[in-house]
């Protein structure tokens, strides 16, 4: 990374696009693997994966071959008025692991784009534009996903066309949940739901959204069965529920292939994009053909589902699959989890270690709970230094986020848990003197 890139990026680039790492950020030039390359020539363990995107890693053979043969066909681009083989393939998979009877798959180019996409279907069923969602989550960054982003930081514009009621977040650190067990919380959930219902909304609401782990929000999650228990009141008023997965999907929490399968529920609607498309820009919504074919006019997107990128997501779907990576993320996770609960969780600057498979995260408070961004920055700081790349989030930009590669070896697991411990052990021993 030069001066001069950088002076050229505040140059021509919004101030509101954040670059990691103050003003020394890096350029990334070379991957491999689990492993990225900065134009300085430094190598870095990445356990961050481009924000839980590059899914399978960098530069994998199967997934290189697929989009090559794509682009020596000479078409990249037809649009969707024409039949693309390798979007009908990748549908197909889809729809088959969705969980979802008969179900329908449309591609988008992001997840923002994604979660449009699964309000436009829901609200034309339901024939109402009120959306019920949850605190601290985050869907996107246009005007409908912006009103139901429960998260400050990432709200540019009260402007909207949707009528929007809140639901409390899965927060066990504070809030009205706080020191709840999982049966306790769920039933004042519930609770929540009905008194929202019945209160702040005229009856007739469309769905209600969900990131079965909120990503953006510091991989903060409800208890297991929350959204199974909220889908039996949904269903009384028939209100359709979608699963935000645009983060938990394809097997990254280890336990289940989907984030929505800890809930005991089944979707109306499933939202996903990042590691779909291990980079290349694939997202889309997949659920009920009832609901999918509820909009009343054409339309379609132009580059959503294009052969290039869907020559991509067949490729690394079919890499997931062959190689169970699922089974991978539940092993080579809980070396992590495991590993930060034992050699730090009683540290008094983490207030929490949590998540599932490979979706962690580490929370940051100063003495008494509150908040402490500033030791999480140090802390991600130290560990860019030591050759390991994570990720910031959490309402109070307190939590390490982590989402590497599912791919990650357990070598690779311990390498990066010795660094993170390293890092922590030190702002803990600063903030004690």
């Amino acid at each position: 990374m030069t001066d001069d890139l950088l002076a050229r990026h505040r140059a021509v680039l919004p101030d509101w696009m954040p670059l990691y790492y103050g003003d020394e950020p890096l350029e990334i030039v070379s991957g491999s693997g689990r492993r990225v390359v900065d134009a300085a020539g430094r190598s870095y363990l990445d356990f961050f994966g481009g924000v839980l995107t590059n899914m399978i890693g960098y530069d994998i053979p199967e997934i290189t071959a697929a989009v090559t043969e794509q682009i020596a066909t000479g078409v990249v681009h037809t649009s969707t008025l024409y039949l693309i083989r390798q979007q009908v393939e990748l549908a197909e998979k889809i729809a088959r692991l969705s969980g979802i009877g008969d179900a329908r798959v449309f591609f988008t180019n992001s997840g923002t784009e994604a979660n449009e996409t699964a309000l436009l279907m829901a609200t034309n069923i339901r024939r109402s534009n009120q959306i019920l969602t949850v605190r601290n989550s985050y869907h996107g960054r246009t005007f409908a996903t912006m009103a139901i982003t429960g998260h400050r930081s990432w709200s540019a514009s009260s402007l909207s066309p949707l009528q929007v009621a809140w639901l409390p977040s899965g927060d066990r650190l504070r809030g009205r949940m706080r020191g709840l067990s999982d049966a306790d919380h769920i039933e004042a959930a519930v609770d929540e739901l009905r008194e929202v219902l019945a209160t702040v909304t005229t009856g007739d609401v469309a769905a209600l959204i969900a990131e079965p782990i909120q990503g953006v929000g510091g991989f903060v999650h409800a208890p297991d069965g929350l959204l199974g228990a909220y889908k039996k009141e949904l269903d009384a008023h028939g209100i359709l529920l979608i699963a935000d997965e645009v983060q938990t999907g394809w097997g990254r929490t280890g336990d289940h292939f989907w984030g929505y399968q800890a809930h005991g529920v089944e979707p109306d609607l499933i939202t996903f994009a990042k590691g779909i498309g291990n980079g290349f820009a694939l997202g889309g919504v997949v659920g009920r053909a009832e609901v999918m074919n509820a909009v009343p006019a054409i339309s379609f997107s132009t580059y959503g589902g294009n052969p290039v990128s869907t020559a991509a997501g067949n490729a690394v779907l079919d890499y997931l699959l062959d190689h169970d990576l699922q089974a991978n993320a539940h092993r080579v996770g809980a070396v992590l989890l495991d590993g930060l609960r034992t050699a730090v969780g009683s540290c008094g600057i983490v207030a929490e270690v949590r998540g599932r498979g490979l979706m962690i995260g580490i929370e940051f408070v100063r003495p008494g709970g509150e908040p402490d961004p500033a030791t999480a920055v140090a802390v991600f700081d130290a560990c860019r230094r030591s050759g390991l790349l994570v990720g910031k989030g959490g309402l109070y930009g307190n939590v390490l986020r982590m989402g590497p590669p599912l791919t990650l070896t357990e070598d690779e697991a311990r390498e990066g848990l010795a660094i993170l411990v390293e890092a922590i052990r030190a702002a803990d021993a600063a903030a004690l003197r």
